[in-house]
Parts: structure tokens; C-alpha cells; sequence
């Protein structure tokens, strides 16, 4: 009998909730019906083989409770999608705070924005301890953005836990050489950096750059501006947390454009935190540039989404890729799935040769049987093995 996937959770905020409610969600559904996903099944695994064993937060109404629970908890605002979940047996432990609560933080207290609870801190082994009694395979990074203590200190807990690590958020893990060094030679799976949403600002600004380019028109300068009122842009108003956010979200672009844009051309980044948008996004996207004969020319566009459940439907992929991992004995970065599902992978691709590479991945059994979609190329030399 096929295993379960079994996950552990690092930051249990609107992502972790989407992600959870998805997996419930889908678990009525058939492959016919399944709106909203990639793919219904990767390696044999579907949504409803996924299942929560541990998790960890630092917020009072959330810790001590049972996970299904603390998912629909304050200052959580993402779109409840499947609201009647069962319990699930797995209680929310206190995590480390380190540097994932920024001090601004602090000041919205009052109106219940982020409580910090009264629970004693973890040491590293009690951490390491709660990952491995729980049998988990994979630790997922929702920390904050801004958090490079709090990211490396799980991602030292799955490498001393023996379980592979998924880094959603815009820490460099996977695009650092130390720590692809640190999970390759403990064959442990590692995928990241930064989680790249299903249809989000990144991945549009991506495709409608990669299409300047493939249509010859000269990219002169661009900018992206996202508002939203989740907790994630309430963090983000300190701007000192943004270095890694937005060299990700830059370097995301950047890398598909026929030339680099000087840095004055090309602005991309958080804009401001609006309340009342909870945890709806509104991206801006402008474009300047000029068509055949030097004609100029220019595009806007304006892009609203619900931001968690945009990251849960490549997070349940990205999980599933990394248990084939496991399965496999594949250990280092996921080159494939990092270079798809991430915008800060170890190494850029196009989104065409990103999605090439992880159909490859998760096919990589079949190919020799013939038993691959059409849109793959058995012809293709590109690598899926991990760096």
C-alpha cells in the first residue's frame, strides 16, 4: 500500500491554511472535477495523500490547538474554501521566534493582530525531536518575510531530523551553495527558494517579459507594485526585512529579459499594507519598450488574487515532487521542481523550460515505457538531477 505524505508545518499563517483546507477539499473530488490544480496526481500521490503530522507557531490563539483549528485563528484572513474539517490529532507547538516576529509587530497588539504566546520557547533539539516522533517526511518554511534566523534554524532542524525541506519563503536556502552542499551530502531532498504562486505577479511579469522578448520588442523599464492586508504585507512595512524579498522577486524577472534592465529600470516589490484588502492582492504591473522602427510603445496591467490559495496550488505539487524525491533516494536540490515552483532556484530557467524540467521529474519513471504526456520531448539533453 502506497504511503501518506506526511508534512510538517513551520509557521502556521494564511499559506499553511489554504494548503490544509486544499487537501481536505480535493479529497472529494476525482481527477474530472478537480478544478485548480496542476496536476491531479504526481507519482501516484493526489491531494488527499497528504496528510499534517506536525506544526509550529508562536501566535497565543493558535498554540496548543488542534492544527485544523488554528488554521481559521486570528490574524489568519485568507478565503475559508472548506470550513467543516475534522480534527486532526495534531496539536500546534510553540516554535522559535528568533527574528520571525518583527519588533513593529509588536505595536499592533492591541488590536489583535499578533498576539505572541505565553509557552516557553523550544530548544533546537526539542524541535528536532517533535519532527522525527511525528514520522514526517517533508517541513515545509512559511516563516515570515525577513526571518533568516528563524528559516536557517528549520532548516537545520529537517537536516538533523532526517527530513527534506521545502523553503516557501525568500531566505536563500536551496540558492545557497552552503546549504545545497549541507542536504546533498545527507542525500535529504531540498527545494526553494521563495515559492512561486500559480498565477501571481511574479509568474506574469515572467511570462509577459519572456514574450517582449520572443515578440523582439526592446524591454526599456518595468515595475510591479503589489498591495494587500495580510499579515505578510503588515510584516513587509518594515523595509528592512525586504533585501531577500525583493532580490528574489527582481532576480525572477531579470533573468528572463533579452538584456539585463539597469537597476534604475526595473522597480519590483511590496508596495503597502491596506487593511481592509486582507489577504487579497492587487499587483500593478507597467511595461515600457519599443516595437519595430523604435516605435514605443507601453502596457498596464492590474491583477487581483486571493494570495494564500495562489501558493497553495504550487505547494501541493512541490510537496508531492519532493516525496518522489524521497522515493527515488534523490537527495540536494531538486533542480526541476526548484527552478518551477520557486522564483529564486539555484539556477533560472524560462517557465517553458521549468515546465519541461518537472514534467520530466515527475515522469522520469515512465519515460522508458513510453507512457509520457505528448507535450514532453523525449529528445530533451536538460538535466532534472539535483545540483
Amino acid at each position: 500500500m502506497k504511503d501518506t505524505i506526511k508534512i510538517a508545518v513551520a509557521g502556521v499563517g494564511n499559506c499553511a491554511s489554504s494548503l490544509i483546507q486544499g487537501i481536505y477539499y480535493y479529497r472529494d473530488k476525482g481527477p474530472r472535477d478537480a478544478i485548480g490544480l496542476m496536476h491531479w496526481e504526481v507519482g501516484g500521490y493526489t491531494p488527499a495523500d497528504i496528510e499534517v503530522v506536525a506544526a509550529f507557531d508562536i501566535d497565543k490563539r493558535k498554540v496548543g490547538k488542534d492544527v485544523n483549528e488554528a488554521i481559521f485563528a486570528p490574524p489568519n484572513c485568507t478565503t475559508v474554501f472548506c470550513p467543516d474539517l475534522p480534527s486532526s490529532g495534531v496539536r500546534v507547538q510553540m516554535g522559535r521566534i528568533l527574528d520571525g516576529l518583527s519588533e513593529h509587530m509588536r505595536e499592533y497588539e492591541a488590536t489583535y493582530t499578533f498576539l505572541v504566546a505565553d509557552e516557553p520557547e523550544p530548544s533546537r533539539k526539542e524541535v528536532i525531536k517533535v519532527i522525527q516522533e511525528s514520522g514526517a517526511d517533508i517541513l515545509l518554511n512559511y516563516m515570515p518575510v525577513g526571518s533568516e534566523e528563524a528559516t536557517q534554524f528549520y532548516a537545520d532542524c529537517a537536516l538533523q531530523a532526517s527530513v527534506a525541506f521545502i523553503n516557501n519563503m525568500p531566505v536563500f536556502i536551496a540558492s545557497s551553495p552552503m546549504w545545497a552542499r549541507r542536504f546533498k551530502g545527507k542525500n535529504i531532498p531540498l527545494v526553494g527558494d521563495d515559492i512561486k504562486s500559480q498565477l501571481g505577479a511574479t509568474i506574469t511579469h515572467r511570462v509577459l517579459t519572456d514574450l517582449f522578448k520572443k515578440r523582439g520588442v526592446k524591454l526599456d523599464r518595468t515595475y510591479q507594485l503589489n498591495t494587500g492586508g495580510n499579515t505578510d504585507f503588515l510584516n513587509m512595512l518594515n523595509r528592512h526585512r525586504l533585501k531577500s524579498k525583493k532580490k528574489s522577486k527582481t532576480e525572477a524577472v531579470q533573468s528572463v529579459t533579452a538584456q539585463r534592465l539597469d537597476n534604475e529600470n526595473i522597480h519590483i516589490g511590496p508596495s503597502d499594507y491596506v487593511p481592509w484588502q486582507k489577504d487579497n492582492k492587487i499587483c500593478f504591473i507597467r511595461m515600457e519598450g519599443k516595437l519595430f522602427g523604435d516605435v514605443p510603445m507601453d502596457m498596464e496591467l492590474r491583477l487581483s488574487v486571493e494570495d494564500s490559495p495562489n501558493s497553495a496550488g504550487v505547494a501541493i505539487d512541490s510537496i508531492r515532487c519532493t516525496k518522489l524525491a524521497l522515493d527515488r533516494g534523490i537527495g540536494g536540490v531538486l533542480e526541476a521542481p526548484s527552478a518551477y515552483f520557486c522564483k529564486h532556484p539555484p539556477r533560472q530557467f524560462t517557465d517553458d523550460e521549468a515546465f519541461q524540467m518537472v514534467e520530466e521529474f515527475i515522469f522520469a519513471d515512465r519515460i522508458k515505457f513510453d507512457e509520457v504526456p505528448d507535450y514532453i520531448s523525449r529528445k530533451s539533453d536538460k538535466t532534472t538531477a539535483p545540483v
